[in-house]
């Protein structure tokens, strides 16, 4: 059993939504083999309803016909409108009154038959193959079994690309996110349809929006492991455009996903279950809705002397160079923010501390050191470093800059 598409969208994803075995017998015009469908579907009228169903979600404008021969499905969808299905033997009957130039013969041919009055498949089909072979020839032979249906042959498959993309038109501008998500759920089902057919998952999408003032808008969604998962894809792109919303309304929308083997795990009988990580996404995602992309993430010290400074990275960027640092006596456990001191000099050292919390005489003092930097910058730093040892038991580390002295923290 065949099926053949004719129409305008993109013909060639739908058709590989349903079959692996596609070819393109023009730029309109696909046919693929529906052979086993009905054991998902049920009879031909069920799997076209199931086509067409598919085709009306995505958008595509095509007529559909499901034959027994490729050729006769391909003349069916070239000639009738809407969903047709050819019963196996009367395929002849069925595209009778069809006109002959949907066989596209050559220039010579065409004439000829206009001269003999032929201009309808039945016409065509009607007259004795031995004739038309001695006047027609072999062209005119294979026009016969295309009018009579009986052509029969083998699909010339297209290879499906590995690069999994799809787009849609939206009929008038979309400014708000609710009716954006349904176009993103309808791009989003066909996609991981295609790579659940292809035992494939991703872990990588990208949106590319075009916008009512011409402009591009574009995003891209990273996921810590290869997932088929659509409901959470949905809800992270809505996150996403909401801390991060177009513009201008949108007027097309195409979204592109990488594919990547999934991720295998077995889990033990005695470990404790653990979130699925697109869940963790999730909920990362719903976090930074709310403190801010910025203030999520797994922190990284920078390269350089001044004191503090890092930066936050999504979990799972950061990569650890070189060997473990060894094992630590003391750790400073930082005040953040710094707590705003009074400190007393005395021979040029603190004799005396008064912050938050913090309050006590100097007993021992190291320092000061110095440091400086990023003075060729607008933000350059200067500090001078002190460790004391208070009356209160504690060790602290303070520091003096031109704002005045400050406590960082204290050792543990």
């Amino acid at each position: 059993m065949f099926a053949s598409l004719h129409g305008s969208g993109n013909l060639k994803a739908l058709a590989f939504e349903f079959s692996p075995l596609v070819e393109q017998t023009a730029p309109d015009c696909v046919m693929f083999d529906i052979s086993g469908l009905d054991r998902l579907f049920g009879l031909a009228q069920d799997i076209a309803a199931a086509i067409a169903r598919r085709a009306r979600e995505t958008g595509i404008q095509a007529n559909l016909a499901l034959a027994a021969n490729p050729d006769a499905a391909i003349c069916a969808a070239r000639g009738f409108q809407g969903v047709s299905i050819l019963p196996q033997g009367d395929e002849g009957k069925f595209l009778g009154s069809l006109p002959l130039i949907l066989l596209a013969p050559s220039a010579e041919l065409q004439e000829t038959l206009d001269r003999w009055g032929i201009r309808r498949f039945r016409d065509l089909a009607a007259l004795p193959p031995l004739g038309i072979a001695e006047r027609l020839g072999t062209e005119g032979l294979r026009l016969q079994e295309l009018a009579r249906g009986e052509a029969d042959r083998k699909l010339i498959p297209l290879e499906e690309p590995l690069q999994f993309s799809d787009e849609l038109e939206l009929e008038y501008p979309v400014e708000l996110l609710e009716p954006l998500a349904f176009v993103l759920a309808r791009l989003l089902s066909g996609l991981t349809t295609r790579l659940a057919t292809r035992g494939l998952a991703t872990d990588e999408l990208r949106l590319r929006l075009k916008l009512e003032d011409r402009t591009i808008f574009q995003r891209t969604l990273r996921l810590p492991v290869p997932s088929l998962d659509q409901r959470a894809f949905l809800k992270l792109w809505q996150l996403d455009l909401a801390a991060h919303p177009p513009a201008a309304p949108v007027v097309h929308a195409a979204l592109e996903v990488d594919p990547v083997k999934p991720q295998a795990a077995q889990s033990g009988l005695f470990i404790p279950g653990v979130p699925e990580p697109v869940k963790l996404e999730l909920t990362l995602a719903r976090i930074k809705a709310i403190v801010g992309q910025e203030a999520v993430g797994s922190p990284e010290l920078l390269d350089t002397h001044r004191p503090g400074a890092f930066r936050m990275n999504e979990f799972g960027c950061a990569r650890v160079q070189g060997h473990p640092p060894e094992r630590v006596c003391l750790a400073l456990r930082l005040f953040r923010p710094p707590r705003m001191a009074r400190v007393a000099i005395a021979g040029g050292k603190p004799n005396y501390v008064a912050a938050p919390g913090v309050r006590g005489k100097v007993l021992e003092a190291a320092g000061p050191w110095r440091t400086s930097g990023d003075w060729w910058t607008i933000d350059p730093w200067l500090r001078d470093e002190w460790d004391l040892a208070l009356s209160d038991g504690a060790l602290y580390r303070i520091y003096c800059e031109p704002r005045g002295w400050f406590v960082e923290g204290s050792y543990d």
